[in-house]
């Protein structure tokens, strides 16, 4: 077998034969629904339950739906995928993994919290240009309910947020993979965990922001590529607090992203009117606006080159208890017409 992989300076890999995006889909809630993207997506559940006993239940049928939908919208079948690569918020990825109880496809489970998607394509692409799969799923998913019970407190609380908190979508994303397909998949560049710190989980973008520099900063200097070459660069998810401090990271870096960035955390929610405080997060978040606004954007043309770039806080609450700092990681995927 011929590898068709080859690296770009230091961190980037471009894939040599452009793995394609086949077809992909997006589930979210209500909120979700409600906020400026909701003509984009799906589909949408206005029970947070789903209709199951719980909200795990619901948000493990969310998955699932985003898959089986992705499947149908590129006339293929559960048992024609060879490799599934899933992930979500709770331990032991439960949404994942019992979600792909139903599909007859080799599971490998992944998680990098917020930055999941990118995460997910990344490994369905290397499967796919290396030949170890014909085609591939990257699927991941969040729930506010159940999120807010593991990391924070639980929703009878009715606990105070911080204004630089942000809320966690209840939304699922699937993108399926394979050799043909209008958007290319052309280069990767896997995150490295940066930690400059911060202790706060109710100020993840904070977090995160230094880990996204990091990222986008290896990849223009590998490639030598420059924002403005770029129609967007999507990063997911650093809301406004994040948003802020990336630019000013980059522009001391030496590149203007500030013209060309757009936060998949800020997209979601009208920030203003639905309560969200510094805006949107969760490994559903940035993969509804992937599966949604920005490929079907990209399918039209109105978008033709952009860059991916999901970010994730990999706290949990057990290191958060025994004040340990969070660690953030970035992940970029290049997307080309």
């Amino acid at each position: 077998m011929v590898i068709s992989m080859k690296r770009i300076g230091k961190n980037v890999i471009k894939c040599e034969k452009g793995v394609s995006v086949i077809s992909f889909a997006s589930v979210v809630g209500d909120k979700e629904a409600k906020g400026p993207l909701g003509a984009y997506f799906d589909k949408s559940f206005s029970d947070p339950y789903l209709g199951e006993e719980s909200f795990e239940k619901a948000e493990s049928l969310m998955q699932k739906e985003a898959l089986n939908l992705a499947l149908s919208k590129g006339n293929l079948k559960g048992e024609s995928v060879d490799m599934i690569f899933a992930g979500d918020l709770l331990n032991q990825c439960i949404s994942s993994s019992f979600s792909a109880r139903s599909i007859d496809a080799a599971y490998l489970g992944q998680y990098g919290a917020c930055s999941t998607m990118a995460q997910t394509l990344i490994m369905g692409a290397l499967a796919v240009d290396s030949g170890a799969a014909d085609i591939a799923a990257a699927v991941t998913s969040s729930h506010f309910c159940t999120a807010e019970r593991q990391f924070r407190l639980p929703l009878e609380y009715g606990g105070q947020r911080s204004p630089s908190a942000q809320w966690t979508a209840t939304a699922s994303g699937a993108v399926i993979l394979g050799k043909s397909g209008k958007v290319k998949i052309k280069r990767l560049c896997p995150g490295k965990i940066i930690d400059l710190g911060v202790k706060d989980m109710a100020n993840m973008g904070a977090a995160m922001a230094p880990a996204a520099a990091n990222t986008l900063t290896e990849f223009f200097t590998d490639t030598k590529e420059r924002p403005e070459n770029y129609d967007a660069v999507f990063t997911g998810d650093l809301g406004t607090v994040g948003s802020e401090l990336l630019c000013e990271i980059m522009k001391e870096n030496g590149f203007n992203l500030a013209p060309n960035h757009r936060d998949c955390g800020v997209m979601i929610y009208d920030i203003k009117t639905q309560d969200v405080h510094a805006g949107g997060s969760g490994c559903g978040c940035s993969a509804s606006v992937l599966c949604s606004y920005i490929l079907k954007e990209m399918e039209k043309g109105n978008l033709k080159r952009v860059l991916f770039c999901a970010t994730g806080a990999l706290m949990s609450t057990t290191s958060s208890q025994q004040g340990e700092s969070i660690p953030g990681i970035c992940h970029l995927v290049e997307l080309s017409l």
